[in-house]
């Protein structure tokens, strides 16, 4: 019994080396990941005793634990520091991840640059390019600063010998999936390997309190690249996105341990590099000298920041059986659903019409706050009437055809007052439940007349379209 016991204890399992899947048999391709010919034979796990050992610093009392060495420091550049909630913290491990060509190198050269001309050390790490490379685009964007070091290496270990060497403040690694760690099998940007080699700068990060910024590739379907487990083992995670077709561009924070992360911030790319938008409003709302029917502007909230936004239809008749409909920078099923309540609630005929509907300036608008105005140029277009002038449009329009509150209301209105519009439609119950959002409240404040539509014919009146 007790020779049965032993073997059962030493039997043996199999596991994937890329992601450490385990199996009780042995087959040709890992049920995680994947992956072809990883899974082997491994030795049985034993339960290992823990013993006390010595600690980095004595524990005390949280009110008496200094708070300065976590001060963060400003980049520089005011639309990363509105992100990253005032700056970089020192030790702090920062991912950015983004699709290929959407300018993340460019954009961490020239964060880099920003801190060595404050007088911090720092060290570019390119795993991607030759430092030559790097040269030439620092040339081009004015990033040549004495206090900004640049290497070339793709070995763990050699980036950590030039860490020794040039002692920096500040640390950009481009790319993790380039890094190979010595000590680790698997191939670079595996998964054993970039969970170990980030793993490994996150504890040198903590260690020497060097601020890490580490550039990630993202998978085909836009998620992180690499572990699941990468994301919670830094301290900020940021998403670099935008329009393949257009040099707008926009940083997002899905994870920050040091501020908001719903902050977005907005830039540019131009031949010179990247630069800074403090005031991205204008770039997709477009000017008509005269009222142009299909149009009708609406207010988003990207993070916290109240950006106005131009939606354009276009209603034709069909001789197909099935007439087209497309969008662009909308969900195709959202304005579905508001040409479905168009046709029943309001009246208007489109089984036989071709309808196109997009955004201006390539923005994409993924909450219901666009139903409103998608309805309204619809319907602007299908009569041929332009809406009244200095009009927005702000509501969710629901399947009975009512009209839905939407969050941060006088955020959106403010914005919309600041550019200049003297009209609003806005959902009828807010002003009625809110005690400080009332419709004289709102034209005294910021001189913005607020139509309260209960509902989707309402709101097409209070647009000029009845």
């Amino acid at each position: 019994m007790a020779k049965a016991a032993t073997q059962a204890k030493g039997k043996s399992a199999y596991a994937c080396s890329e992601c450490g899947w385990t199996s009780a048999r042995w087959i040709g391709r890992c049920g995680e990941c994947q992956a072809w010919g990883t899974v082997a034979e491994v030795g049985a796990p034993k339960a290992a005793r823990i013993t006390a050992g010595p600690v980095s610093s004595p524990a005390m009392p949280i009110a008496k634990v200094s708070a300065i060495e976590a001060e963060s420091r400003p980049t520089g550049i005011g639309e990363l520091d509105r992100v990253l909630g005032g700056g970089v913290v020192p030790g702090a491990v920062i991912l950015l991840a983004g699709e290929p060509g959407v300018g993340k190198s460019t954009l961490l050269l020239e964060v880099a640059a920003q801190s060595a001309r404050g007088g911090q050390r720092t060290l570019y790490v390119s795993g991607e390019e030759s430092a030559a490379q790097v040269r030439l685009r620092a040339g081009r964007t004015d990033a040549l600063v004495d206090e900004l070091f640049l290497a070339a290496e793709t070995d763990l270990s050699a980036v950590v010998g030039q860490i020794d060497a040039v002692e920096p403040s500040f640390l950009v690694i481009d790319s993790v999936q380039t890094m190979a760690h010595p000590e680790v099998d698997g191939a670079p940007g595996g998964v054993t390997q970039v969970r170990e080699v980030t793993g490994a700068l996150v504890r040198l990060a903590k260690e020497r309190h060097i601020a890490v910024v580490l550039v990630g590739h993202v998978t085909k379907d836009g998620a992180i690249a690499g572990p699941r487990m990468l994301e919670h083992l830094v301290d900020v995670v940021l998403a670099f996105d935008g329009d393949r077709h257009s040099g707008f561009r926009m940083v997002r924070a899905t994870k920050n341990r040091f501020g908001p992360s719903d902050e977005v911030g907005c830039f540019d790319m131009v031949d010179t590099g990247i630069v800074e938008v403090t005031d991205p409003t204008g770039l997709f709302v477009s000017e008509h000298a005269e009222p142009v029917a299909g149009t009708c502007v609406t207010v988003m909230m990207e993070g916290r920041r109240p950006l106005l936004a131009e939606v354009q239809a276009l209603v034709g008749p069909s001789a197909a059986p099935q007439p087209r409909r497309t969008t662009s920078g909308l969900e195709s099923s959202r304005v579905a659903m508001v040409l479905a309540v168009l046709g029943n609630r309001a009246g208007l005929k489109l089984t036989d019409k071709e309808v196109y509907v997009a955004t201006v300036g390539g923005v994409k608008i993924t909450e219901p706050v666009a139903d409103l105005s998608v309805a309204i140029a619809v319907a602007s277009s299908v009569m041929d009437k332009p809406i009244y002038p200095g009009l927005i449009a702000i509501g969710e329009v629901g399947l009975a055809g009512e009209v839905r509150r939407v969050g941060g209301l006088e955020k959106r209105l403010a914005e919309a007052a600041r550019l200049g519009f003297t009209k609003a439609i806005v959902p009828a119950d807010i002003p009625n439940r809110s005690k400080d959002l009332k419709p004289m409240d709102i034209q005294k404040k910021y001189g913005l007349r607020t139509f309260a539509a209960p509902d989707l014919p309402s709101a097409l009146m209070a647009a000029g379209l009845a």
